[in-house]
């Protein structure tokens, strides 16, 4: 099934579900789902970015990102819609379990 862009107020109300239990939310950005998570040092980073990477290629959906030291940004898009789609929503959710553990 191919995704589709989400309304206005579909965004809304996945941004607040999102963001429910989150110590540091996530926010929208150029249009982009945006977050900079942080950790104790490098290794958990990448260790962070490894199993995202594993999760993100099992889904097909790649995500914007760099790493510095100990900091990942990481910014969500569906390109395939030239918008925010489930997809991205999912993968933000999955990413905020992978730091929870890193």
């Amino acid at each position: 099934m191919a995704s589709q862009t989400l309304e206005q107020h579909e965004i809304n109300s996945a941004l607040i579900q999102l963001n429910a239990d989150a110590i540091q939310n996530w926010i929208i950005e150029e249009g982009k789902l945006t977050k900079t998570f942080k950790f104790k040092n490098f290794q958990h980073a990448f260790g962070f970015m490894t199993m995202c990477a594993m999760y993100a290629e099992k889904k097909n959906h790649h995500p914007e990102w760099s790493n510095v030291y100990n900091k990942v940004a990481v910014q969500l898009i569906t390109h395939d819609v030239s918008g925010l789609s489930d997809k991205d929503f999912d993968l933000a959710k999955q990413m905020d379990v992978f730091a929870s553990r890193a």
